[in-house]
């Protein structure tokens, strides 16, 4: 009995809050303080009729904005949705995204550049934790767009190194001019994850990553 008169008690005040909300109320609300306000004007001075319709014009713009905040926040859910499947689609695969971090294992390490138009030749350049240069790799004549990189784990000198986390830059030029390189960082999707800031996709070894940010999926 006790849930019943709980429940009982709290559900025309949750009415009343839907009432208050809704754009169709506070229409009624303003109709019915407006049509007080005429009765009561002054007949030596009586409302202006523009001012009379200024006021019903913000009201219907005001009705005008709160439906079209409720038709945006629908269309955001189902856009929400739809990243989410697509995101949960990808995990498991190998993806590039904007980074500096390349993880070198026993069978070698990858990583990508994107560039914004063609160039003439980019660069790689491999550094370890230190910050000391390990390995450079030059690539001629590629194309706008993303490229991959694989480095064998071998130095400049052809020996072998350490397994582990590296760092690497991009640079790229065209007719002996600096072209926009952007590094990207390799790693593979473990989950997707959805909250205020969108759908994100967890990636190993790089992090949280916008599913707007991924420049390719391998």
């Amino acid at each position: 009995m006790t849930t019943v008169s709980a429940l009982g008690a709290a559900a025309p005040g949750a009415t009343k809050t839907a009432a208050k909300d809704d754009p169709a109320a506070a229409q009624d609300r303003f109709l019915t303080l407006l049509v007080t306000q005429m009765k009561n004007q002054d007949p030596l001075n009586p409302l202006d009729n523009a001012q009379v319709t200024s006021q019903l014009a913000q009201l219907s713009t005001v009705t005008g904005i709160d439906k079209m905040n409720a038709t945006l926040q629908t269309l955001i859910g189902s856009y929400q949705s739809s990243q989410s499947l697509q995101a949960a689609g990808m995990i498991g695969s190998g993806v590039l995204s904007p980074g500096d971090n390349i993880a070198l294992a026993e069978n070698g390490a990858l990583c990508g550049v994107q560039l914004v138009e063609p160039v003439d030749r980019f660069e790689v350049s491999i550094r370890n934790a230190a910050g000391e240069p390990v390995r450079t790799i030059a690539v001629d004549a590629a194309g706008a767009g993303t490229h991959r990189v694989l480095w064998d784990g071998k130095d400049d000198s052809g020996a072998a190194v350490a397994q582990g986390d590296y760092r690497f830059a991009v640079s790229a030029t065209r007719a002996e001019q600096k072209v926009e390189a952007v590094p990207l960082a390799y790693g593979v999707v473990a989950s997707v994850s959805t909250g205020a800031d969108g759908v994100k996709l967890n990636v190993a070894g790089v992090g949280a990553v916008n599913l707007a940010d991924i420049r390719q999926i391998l």
